[in-house]
This record gives structure tokens, sequence and C-alpha cells, in this order.
């Protein structure tokens, strides 16, 4: 269960930060993805989903309540979600929903075989400015941003701190 949960990670991660080979070593090359808008094989449901990421500044899969019963080397997975779009100017999208899934072991590697995704509501959301007005010793161009690529700092070994500086 553990291997398969982090195939999940795996591909929440790959999502978020546009990282393709990724998000393509969470399926087996046969899978199909069934995504509400999209239904189609591995490599046409990133490219769908990469374009689609781009009506957003970021984005985050959270990944929540999670059931497996595995049998053999084949596992039935319900897995909730939760995901929330930032767009350049409100309103921001949250989705919540469920992967439905068909984990399979082959050569002894859990991957997702086939998937339907069940999107159970989409919410507007206003925009806010909360937090923005916190004291910060640090100007807006020094902040630890997120990047939709390999330059995030999730990939950087060890992950680097900026130095403390008093406020």
């Amino acid at each position: 269960r553990n291997e398969i949960w982090q195939v999940l990670q795996r591909y929440g991660r790959g999502l978020d930060r546009l990282d393709r080979e990724l998000v393509r070593s969470c399926y087996f090359d046969d899978a199909i993805d069934d995504h509400d808008h999209f239904v189609g094989k591995v490599d046409d449901f990133i490219d769908w989903a990469n374009k689609t990421s781009l009506y957003f500044v970021s984005h985050h899969h959270g990944l929540m309540n999670h059931s497996c019963e595995l049998d053999g080397d084949n596992a039935y997975c319900e897995t909730y979600f939760l995901f929330t779009g930032i767009a350049a100017a409100p309103p921001h999208l949250l989705s919540m929903g469920r992967y439905i899934d068909h984990f399979q072991r082959r050569n002894g590697e859990w991957r997702i075989a086939n998937r339907v995704t069940i999107i159970e509501g989409n919410f507007d959301l206003a925009g806010s400015r909360a937090g923005t007005d916190m004291p910060s010793p640090f100007g807006p161009d020094e902040r630890q941003s997120a990047t939709r690529d390999r330059n995030d700092v999730s990939y950087h070994r060890p992950p680097r701190p900026r130095q403390p500086r008093p406020i």
C-alpha cells in the first residue's frame, strides 16, 4: 500500500511542477485516464494536463482519504483530492473529487493501469490579500517562490533556505 501511495504522491508533484517524466512514471504504457473532460492514453493526458495547467499561475493537487484493496498484483484504490488553481486574477478554482484507480504490479513495480476521475465539485474562489501585509526583512524579489519546473526548491538537494535577517 505504501508503494501505491508513493505513486500517487509522485503524480501530484509531477502535475504541479509540470514534470512530464515524473507523471509518466506513474502509469503503465497501455493505461487509459478518464479525467472528466479528457479520456485517452497517458502521453496525450499529460499533454492535455500541462496545457490546461497554463490557465493557472500555480496549482496544488492535495491528496486526502485513501483506500486500497489489494488482490495479488492488482489493487483497487479510491483517493480523494482537492485541487486549487491560482489564476493571474480572481476567480481562482477549487475542485474536489476522487481518483478511482486500478493499479497493477508488473515486474515488481506498482503503477496506474487505468484511472477514472470523478469531479464532485468546482468552486470559484475570490482573491485575498490575507498575510500580504505581514512584516518581512525580505523584499518581494527575495521570496522563495514556486516554479513549475525542475528549478523549484523542492528539487534542490539539499534545500537551500535563505539566511535569517532581523525583522
